[in-house]
């Protein structure tokens, strides 16, 4: 059965991702931001390049599609997870916020991270890269807060 709250990803964000995680440990693409949780049911740490966000000084990331494994991860992981960029690993707390918190954010996104942007609306997660489509995805793709532990 389909779960209609869940978009696939592209066929080819997955093996991107690899590539992507690939290339940063040879030593190229060092500011890549990279998350790593544990998985829900293997335990075995799961990294997911992802962007992040700053509105305010404070850093954000998003569930670029809903259902997202590594944001259902996050929340079985209760918030807890390693945030790599270029050598720097920092424990974080990723604090999922309400539909209300997470609106400036989503429509801060397409601004600042119009590339991310664009793969959501090549797959149909959003209908345009504007900060009022973003606005729509408020309760349906989480932001997370992250908080240094």
């Amino acid at each position: 059965m389909t779960n209609p709250d869940r978009i696939r990803p592209p066929r080819w964000l997955k093996p991107l991702n690899r590539v992507l995680l690939l290339v940063r440990r040879v030593g190229a693409m060092r500011d890549l931001p990279v998350l790593t949780v544990a998985g829900r049911r293997s335990g075995k740490p799961r990294r997911t390049p992802l962007t992040v966000v700053t509105l305010d000084g404070v850093r954000y990331v998003l569930e670029g599609f809903p259902g997202a494994d590594w944001a259902r991860n996050v929340r079985a992981a209760g918030g807890i997870a390693d945030l790599s960029v270029g050598k720097t690993v920092e424990r974080v707390r990723l604090v999922e916020l309400d539909s209300a918190a997470a609106t400036p954010v989503l429509r801060a996104w397409p601004v600042q991270a119009a590339d991310g942007a664009k793969i959501m609306k090549d797959a149909g997660v959003v209908d345009a890269v504007t900060p009022d489509a973003f606005a729509t995805l408020a309760g349906r793709c989480a932001v997370f807060r992250v908080e240094t532990t």
